[in-house]
Order: C-alpha cells, then structure tokens, then sequence
C-alpha cells in the first residue's frame, strides 16, 4: 500500500463507522489505500477552523479575497442620519464622562465594559419585534471549505432564546492593543460570518479600544470579492464625539434594525 498519508487520522464514531462500512464490502489494499485519501481530505476540511479571536488579515484572505480601502464618503449616509439628542440624554453622556474621565484609562476590560460601554448600548435599547441585542453568544458558519465561529462581546441577531442571523452590528471590546491579536481583523471575522449567514452583501460594526471607538463596514462584491472601510477613531471622553458616538448607534438602530 502506498504511503501517501502523512499525518495520523483520528478515529472518531463517524470515520470508524465509514471504516466499517468499506470493511463489510470487498475489500483490498487498493480500495483502503483510496478510503484512507478521502479520510485525509475529510480531515484537512473539518480542520479548517478560524476562531475570531485568533484572526489576522493573513487568515482572512486564505478564506476569501478581501482588502481594506480608502473612501472618505463610505460612512456619509451612516453619520449623517439627523437624531435630535433630548436634553436628558445630553445630561446622561455628560455624566458618563463626568464620572470615568479620571479611571478610564486604567479600567480593565470587563469594568471598561460595566462602567461605559454597556450604559450606552442600554441607553440606544436595540431591541424590537424582529431583532435584540446578543452578548457573548456563539456565531459559526461554513465559508469557502472553512469555519469561521467564535462569541462576539455584543452583537445584533434576530432569535428568541438564541441568535440565528445576525441582522446587522457587530461590537468587540478591549481595554487597549495587545500586539498578539488586531481586535480589527476579530471584528472583520465575525462580519464575514454575519455576512454569510444573513446571506447579504454588506453589514456594519465597529471595535472600541481603551477611550476611542471605530466603526466598519464590510461590502460583499458581486464577483465575490470583499472590501472593508474603517472610519477615524472617535474619543468617547470628548463630549462632542461621545455624542456622535451616540447617533452613530442611534443611526444603527433607527435605520438598519427594521
């Protein structure tokens, strides 16, 4: 027999009973020698696992053609959306960044989530009939031969008791930089994933490092390709940009959660 596998298979129930199977039939070196290749690239596909959390762009364009482009007007309909901020919500932002300027920058990642983050996502009350707000529940799809899973800090899904399609936002979070791991390409995963499970060509996130959050979108393109933009980075302790900031989400909610 040919020695053409160079890695051992595991024999878990489903390759043990397809083992079986050819064994019941007429069997011979050759038949098992083509069994084993197909085990091999049985293998190599189901091994083909990229956890968001372990994204690089280097990863990602194994999976799917895809670069990051510059175009100023990408985000003028998204930031342009008119929302009236009422005098109370002009007073809870002002409080916010009264009440964290001084700790902010040395909150780790869950008290920076508890402190700022989650009194914004509250205050913006994503849910409606069709879609809610998800937090640290599981996405997984199957994307050109691999899959794509992981567990987005905050995300927007339709579903009762479990996300199904993630309908639009994506939201990662992270107190600063850690140089092993681009909370950028994290957040591009799990919109491809979105991507491919709402079976559309476009949705929008955004990532928040320490003080400054960004805001993304992803456009499928009709030869299959992918393009994302990424905007300017918005300090959240500036009050004039925490309430962009605001109608940013705002915009998410009113215009694309229907």
């Amino acid at each position: 027999m040919k020695q053409s596998i160079k890695k051992p298979l595991i024999l878990n129930n489903e390759v043990l009973k397809r083992l079986i199977k050819i064994i019941d039939t007429e069997f011979d070196n050759v038949k098992l020698d083509l069994w084993m290749s197909n085990e091999y690239k049985l293998s190599e596909e189901y091994g083909k696992n990229l956890n968001f959390s372990a994204s690089t762009l280097e990863k990602l364009m194994e999976i799917v053609n895809i670069e990051q482009v510059i175009k100023e007007n990408k985000f003028e309909k998204w930031f342009s959306y008119k929302y009236e901020i009422k005098e109370e919500e002009e007073n809870f932002l002002k409080e916010l960044i009264k009440e964290n300027i001084i700790y902010l920058s040395s909150f780790n990642e869950q008290t920076l989530i508890t402190k700022f983050i989650a009194p914004v996502l509250n205050k913006i009350k994503f849910r409606n009939k069709n879609v809610k707000d998800w937090y640290e529940y599981g996405i997984s799809c199957k994307l050109n031969n691999w899959t794509l899973n992981g567990h987005p800090d905050f995300f927007i899904a339709t579903g009762i008791n479990q996300p199904k399609i993630p309908y639009f936002f994506l939201q990662e979070y992270k107190k600063g930089v850690n140089p092993k791991s681009n909370l950028e390409y994290q957040v591009l995963a799990a919109m491809l994933a979105a991507i491919k499970l709402n079976n559309s060509n476009t949705i929008k996130g955004g990532y928040i490092i320490g003080q400054y959050w960004k805001f993304m979108i992803l456009d499928k393109l009709e030869n299959g390709n992918y393009e994302y933009f990424v905007s300017k980075g918005f300090d959240c302790l500036d009050f004039g940009e925490l309430k962009k900031i605001y109608i940013y989400l705002q915009a998410v909610k009113h215009l694309y959660c229907k």
